[in-house]
C-alpha cells in the first residue's frame, strides 16, 4: 500500500485511498473476496461470491469474516484520514452481497492510538509457520481480548496444555480429512498458484515454508504446495506454537461473521504493534462437527469463528500480494 503525505482533497481519492486500505485485509487463502461501490461520499461493501470457498466455506462464513476484517479496515483509514466513518450494516435483505453502507465525514483528527493501529495495515502478513520461543506478553494478551469485545467478539486463550494439544489433534484431523477429497484440493489448488504464476490473489509459494515447522503440539497447516517442494526456504529455528486463541461470537449469524472479522483485524493489527503474528487454522471449524465439538467443548456455547496462533516470527513480515484498488471499486448507480 502506498503511504501518503498529504491528505487527499477530492472524495474520489479520499474513495480510492479507503478502498487500497481495506484491500489489505486478511482473507481465507488469500481470496480478497470483496469489492466497493462509490458513489460520492458513501462506499458501499459488498462480497464477492465468485471468490468464495464452495468446498470448504459453503455457507460463506469465512468469505464475510474476510469482508468484516476489510471493513474495519476501511473504518480505521478514514480514521487516520481525520473522518468519520458512519456505517450501516445490512442494509438491503434482498441483496444478500451487500454487507454495509459507509457514510465518510468530516470528524476530529484521529488518536495516537488509531494511528498507530493504522500504521500496521500495510505492514501485517499472516504467518504460516512456527514462532521464536518469545511468548507475547501477557498485557498484551490482555489487551487483545478487549480489543476483541470493543467489536462484539471474545478472544479466549487456550493455556490448558490438554486442551491444546486436543485443539492440535482436531486441526490434524480436520487437514487429513480435508485431503481425502479431491474437491477441496482443487480448491486448494484453485488458490495456491506455482511459481512464477504472477496472481494479486491466492497463496503465494513465498508466504509458506518448504518443511512445515512441527511444533509440539502440532497444528497442522495447509498443503499449499501439494507435494511439489514448493516454498520459502526457512532456515532458522522457529518451532514454538505460540499462544493459542480461539476468537468467538455470541451468535451465529451473517452478522456475527461479520462482527467477528472486524474484532479478527482489531486483534491483528493490535498485535503486529509489538511485532507479534498470527497463524490461522480454520480446517477444524471447515468441517460442521469438528466445529460443533469445539464449541461445546472448548467455548461455552460461543461460536468458534477463527482458531488461531499468536507469536513473535524474529523478522519483518514477507511481503504479500493484492488486488489493486481499481479492480476492486465501481461506480454505484
Amino acid at each position: 500500500m502506498k503511504s501518503i503525505t498529504v491528505a487527499p482533497a477530492s472524495a474520489d481519492e479520499v474513495a480510492a485511498f479507503l478502498i487500497e486500505a481495506a484491500g489489505q485485509a486478511p482473507s481465507v487463502h488469500n481470496t480478497q473476496p470483496w469489492w466497493f461501490g462509490v458513489r460520492g461520499s458513501r462506499l458501499t461493501v459488498h462480497a464477492d461470491a465468485d471468490r468464495r470457498l464452495d468446498v470448504a466455506d459453503p455457507d460463506g462464513r469465512e468469505m464475510l469474516i474476510s469482508c468484516g476484517a476489510a471493513l474495519f479496515t476501511l473504518r480505521l483509514a478514514a480514521r487516520h484520514l481525520g473522518y468519520a466513518a458512519e456505517e450501516r450494516l445490512w442494509p438491503d435483505p434482498e441483496r444478500t452481497m451487500l454487507l454495509a453502507d459507509v457514510d465518510i465525514a468530516r470528524q476530529r483528527p484521529a488518536t495516537a492510538d488509531e494511528q498507530r493501529m493504522f500504521a500496521q495495515v500495510s505492514r501485517r502478513r499472516t504467518h504460516r509457520g512456527g514462532f521464536t520461543p518469545e511468548r507475547p506478553p501477557p498485557a498484551l494478551l490482555s489487551k487483545l481480548s478487549n480489543e476483541a469485545r470493543r467489536e462484539g467478539a471474545s478472544l479466549r486463550l487456550v493455556a490448558d496444555p490438554r486442551a491444546r494439544q486436543a485443539m492440535a489433534a482436531l486441526s490434524e484431523t480436520a487437514e487429513q480429512t480435508q485431503r481425502l477429497s479431491v474437491d477441496y484440493t482443487t480448491e486448494v489448488a484453485r488458490w495456491a498458484p506455482a511459481p512464477g504464476d504472477h496472481r494479486n490473489d491466492g497463496v503465494q509459494p513465498g508466504a509458506y515454508p518448504r518443511e512445515p515447522r512441527h511444533t509440539a503440539p502440532y497444528f497442522a497447516t495447509r498443503d499449499f504446495a501439494r507435494g511439489q517442494g514448493w516454498g520459502h526456504h526457512d532456515g532458522d529455528s522457529r518451532d514454538a506454537t505460540g499462544t493459542v486463541a480461539l476468537l468467538m461470537t455470541p451468535g451465529d449469524t451473517p452478522a456475527d461473521w461479520l462482527n467477528a472479522g472486524m474484532a479478527l483485524q482489531r486483534v491483528l493489527l493490535c498485535a503486529a504493534e509489538e511485532d507479534v503474528s498470527a497463524a490461522f487454522h480454520t480446517q477444524a471449524l471447515e468441517l460442521p462437527e469438528l466445529r460443533d465439538f469445539i464449541r461445546t467443548r472448548f467455548c461455552g456455547g460461543a461460536h468458534p469463528q477463527m482458531l488461531m496462533r499468536l507469536g513473535h516470527t524474529g523478522g519483518e513480515p514477507a511481503d504479500g500480494v493484492r488486488r489493486p484498488e481499481t479492480d476492486i471499486a465501481r461506480d454505484e448507480p
